[in-house]
């Protein structure tokens, strides 16, 4: 049975951030300043991890989802995405990754159990790409799209930032994949958590704006969610492949049914992804702490999740690659 937060959430989702090194620079995502990487002896280890999963699937979490900076420049992820997977009670264990190194570590995530996969794409212009990631490897990411399409990761889903100006005018084509391709496209609400290259009041696009930008492609029929699936509103445009999500962070929040918590690289529980209220796990665990000790601190972040973020531009310290993406 789920753990019930004050507000009869049942918690049943862990996000879990495994380092802050990412093979990217956003610009959405890096501060100006850049961001000072954690020594690596402040991180989690794997069995530090495994420990959290297992604790908290017998309180009732059953999805897992594996997160950075970027996953997949961590070494022996493999591994551990193959010891998640074998957990009892986690039933779905996914990965969100920007496919830089999906093309040669694809085929042994898939032998290792991982069949979720979200990849970050939020142009299908390659100067493009490279501007807002500061890095030329689109090339790259499209082969990582197609090889998980192709090895049977299913669901594969596409991660698009919406941003006013850079593109808001690629919105039908970046949708038109959804309608050849098994894929899943989500449009996500810009999030300025920090002061980052890009500018908030200039940048920001609602996922209805999105939304009406796509009706020269046919009606939108909704698609009901389970409830182990995230918080975008899916819909799906008539004979299409795949198909299209939304998710609303700001302009329709989804507090009422958020269902996670995020576990940081550095062993900080957080129950909300907008607020800088965390539960220290490392700590405890390098002290030695047992499991009736670890589900305690757990249960008390629960308890605590607020019932909406209550949005305050830029009121986290933390860059998202601290938190989890």
């Amino acid at each position: 049975m789920p753990i019930y937060d004050a507000f009869h959430r049942a918690i049943t989702y862990l996000r879990v951030s495994i380092t802050d090194r990412c093979n990217l620079r956003c610009r959405y995502c890096v501060p100006k300043e850049g961001i000072k990487k954690l020594p690596h002896e402040e991180i989690l280890r794997y069995e530090e991890i495994l420990r959290i999963v297992k604790i908290a699937a017998q309180m009732g979490f059953k999805k897992v989802r594996i997160t950075g900076g970027e996953p997949l420049v961590r070494k022996n992820l493999v591994y551990l995405i193959e010891k998640i997977g074998k957990i009892e009670g986690i039933e779905k264990v996914c990965l969100t990754t920007n496919g830089v190194l999906l093309p040669e570590m694809a085929a042994d995530l898939y032998k290792a159990g991982l069949r979720h996969i979200n990849i970050s794409l939020d142009t299908l212009n390659p100067e493009k790409y490279a501007y807002i990631t500061r890095v030329n490897v689109f090339g790259r990411v499209l082969k990582g799209i197609k090889k998980a399409i192709e090895i049977g990761f299913n669901p594969v889903k596409i991660n698009v930032v919406l941003m006013k100006g850079f593109n808001d005018d690629e919105i039908v084509d970046l949708a038109k994949l959804s309608l050849t391709m098994p894929l899943a496209v989500r449009f996500i609400e810009f999030m300025p958590l920090n002061h980052t290259q890009i500018v908030y009041e200039n940048a920001f696009l609602s996922a209805e704006e999105a939304m009406q930008k796509l009706k020269k492609l046919g009606d939108l029929e909704e698609i009901p969610s389970s409830p182990l699936d995230g918080p975008a509103k899916r819909y799906k445009i008539k004979g299409s492949l795949g198909e299209i999500g939304f998710i609303t962070a700001l302009s329709n929040h989804f507090c009422h049914k958020c269902n996670r918590l995020r576990l940081t690289p550095d062993g900080q529980l957080r129950p909300c992804l907008f607020s800088d209220q965390e539960w220290d796990l490392k700590t405890p665990l390098r002290q030695g702490a047992d499991d009736a000790k670890i589900r305690a601190i757990i249960e008390d972040a629960i308890a605590h999740k607020p019932k909406n973020h209550g949005y305050v531009k830029f009121a986290t310290h933390r860059p998202m690659s601290r938190i989890g993406g």
